[in-house]
């Protein structure tokens, strides 16, 4: 910029600061125009991958060309976490994904990690709780375990009990006699009351030749099942290396176990004396389900867990004058009374039934 002897320095220092914001304004104008062109064609990609993927969508926008909004499908997974197809799940849950709509509001002051309260017979959701989080899951893991073993084997078949059972880690049956025969279904008692890890073993090697061979036909059954974020390593749950499922499939898990008379039977048990070959020919176990030892009333069923990794962890059942209603938490500081608050609410504030006196369940049980 050239300079006249006739301005004073204040007048050329004026026109320097003029030149200086029309070269900011123009700066701004141009970063505005290559904004705008970079929504724009952002814009057009979504639009031609919404067309690409969701036909219906791309329809919708040409019928109507002067649509301000797009249309968001939302796409529901087709595979399970081993990568293998979805089947239709048995249960529907309705309002999964929408807590908003619950019609079940506890205030608990340390709430699950996850959880699920819902209809057994319609799937309706009353209360949920990230329900599609994947986490170790623990002993909930024999939910699919037993359900495989009655599908495959009647109760008096005979299960060898191999040393690889006998030398299981953590919770155990405890007595099972390395190298004979003991009737599956009191195995099947062993992996459900006590959570037998070497129960689990021994079933499995029944069923499918090795316990490998078995976890390949749970991960199998769960995508048949539509249990999208399920993934199963053991036949256990003992160890939660790629063992892990969330609240919304074992809610399914649920309602086909229970659809199975002799699973419905063993997890409404308390105490069982049962076929042995050793001991003077009986076995007795205990239930450890904490809602059965303080005699909620109504329950039906079904599965503990417990590891360091998955906290506690309960599946609770309970029906009462013909309302079925199931309870699934993960990682639970105080398992038995949340699912006891849970299960009353439903029972009283959605299906209007008249409380029921029940035992108090003292905190930790």
């Amino acid at each position: 910029m050239s300079t006249s002897p006739f301005m004073t320095p204040s007048h050329r220092r004026r026109r320097r600061e003029a030149a200086s914001r029309r070269r900011r304004r123009r700066r701004a104008i141009v970063a505005g125009v290559f904004a705008l062109a970079l929504v724009a064609a952002v814009v057009v990609m979504a639009l031609a991958g919404t067309g690409a993927t969701h036909g219906s969508s791309s329809a919708t926008t040409r019928h109507h060309p002067k649509a301000r909004s797009l249309v968001v499908t939302l796409q529901l997974p087709t595979r399970s976490a081993t990568g293998l197809p979805l089947g239709d799940p048995p249960l529907a849950l309705a309002g999964i994904g929408a807590p908003q709509q619950d019609s079940v509001h506890v205030p608990f002051h340390r709430p699950p990690r996850a959880g699920l309260l819902f209809n057994l017979d319609t799937g309706q959701v009353l209360w949920q709780r990230d329900p599609s989080t994947r986490l170790p899951v623990a002993s909930l893991t024999k939910m699919m375990t037993a359900l495989l073993t009655v599908e495959s084997s009647p109760p008096g078949a005979p299960v060898l009990i191999t040393r690889q059972a006998v030398d299981q880690s953590g919770s155990k049956v405890g007595v099972l006699p390395l190298g004979k025969h003991v009737r599956l279904e009191t195995l099947l008692y062993g992996l459900l009351l006590p959570s037998g890890n070497d129960a689990a073993v021994a079933l499995a090697q029944h069923v499918a030749h090795s316990v490998s061979a078995f976890v390949t036909r749970m991960n199998a059954e769960a995508a048949k099942l539509g249990m999208s974020c399920t993934r199963y390593s053991s036949p256990s749950g003992y160890f939660n290396q790629d063992n892990f499922s969330c609240a919304a499939d074992l809610a399914v898990l649920a309602h086909v176990d229970l659809a199975q008379p002799r699973l419905a039977r063993i997890v409404r048990t308390f105490t069982a004396a049962l076929p042995f070959p050793i001991n003077g020919g009986k076995l007795y176990l205990y239930n450890n389900n904490p809602l059965l030892r303080y005699a909620y009333p109504g329950l039906t069923g079904l599965k503990t867990g417990y590891t360091l990794d998955a906290g506690d962890c309960l599946v609770a059942t309970a029906q009462r004058h013909g309302v079925r209603l199931g309870v699934v938490l993960l990682h639970s500081l105080d398992p038995a009374i949340q699912a006891s608050q849970l299960l009353n609410r439903g029972f009283e504030g959605v299906y209007h039934q008249a409380p029921v006196p029940q035992p108090p369940i003292p905190p930790g049980a």
